[in-house]
């Protein structure tokens, strides 16, 4: 499903080359559920952004669902992002102005798409908040603010789900919760890359990839803590 081979990300600071990601390589297979771990500055977010089409590489081959996507102009990783990526963040980055339901059909503007009431409903049932549709994100706790973005996310049925920090501003019991529910979307099939600081959280994933100074230092699967077995075996 994703594949990246030799990427680097470099930044010029005066006239020194800093390097966000320092010769990355990995295979994550369709279906897997991913942890990408390391300190502040390690790169993890910058892998996340590459992985999303939100950044380019300065070097080194994409390769997404079969497709060459490193050097893809603006407007082809637009729709990429729209078609196969769905982003979960730390701040939930929801519209406060408007109910639950109109800030999950904002994927489907942007897309043109029809009935986009009712899957929008659809994906707030799904992730156990049809009752809530017409409430504010004012009006919600913060566990079911993260639920409406990953209905956001869901909402256009993106292969993979990229989620970065999702459970950084939550408490325990609402981690839990949207663990729990990001492990039933892995179930149904869904790829799922998560972006965390938090070994509990990455140790309910199936394999974790840890990162230093751009560099990945060790890419291992989780032993004994899930009921979920690996898809090494799948197409990528």
């Amino acid at each position: 499903m994703i594949e990246l081979e030799n990427i680097t990300k470099v930044y010029r600071m005066g006239k020194v080359d800093v390097f966000a990601l320092n010769g990355i390589s990995i295979s994550i297979n369709k279906g897997d559920m991913v942890a990408i771990v390391g300190a502040s500055g390690s790169g993890k977010s910058t892998m996340l952004h590459v992985i999303g089409c939100l950044d380019k590489p300065t070097s080194g081959e994409y390769i997404l669902d079969g497709q060459d996507i490193s050097r893809l102009n603006d407007n082809k990783l637009a729709d990429i992002r729209n078609k196969k990526l769905g982003f979960v963040f730390q701040e939930f980055n929801l519209l406060t102005r408007i109910t639950a339901v109109a800030n999950v059909e904002l994927p489907l503007i942007y897309g043109n798409s029809r009935q986009k009431h009712q899957r929008a409903i659809a994906a707030l049932e799904r992730v156990g908040l049809g009752p809530r549709a017409n409430h504010k994100p004012t009006e919600l706790s913060g566990g079911e603010q993260q639920r409406v973005a990953i209905a956001r996310a869901l909402v256009n049925n993106p292969p993979v789900i990229l989620a970065d920090e999702p459970t950084g501003n939550l408490d325990s019991a609402s981690s839990n919760d949207i663990i729990a529910l990001f492990r039933e979307l892995h179930q149904e099939g869904i790829t799922i890359i998560l972006i965390t600081h938090e070994m509990d959280i990455a140790e309910q994933t199936q394999r974790i990839i840890r990162l230093l100074d751009g560099k990945i230092i060790s890419d291992e699967p989780v032993s004994g803590k899930n009921d979920v077995s690996s898809n090494s075996g799948d197409s990528k």
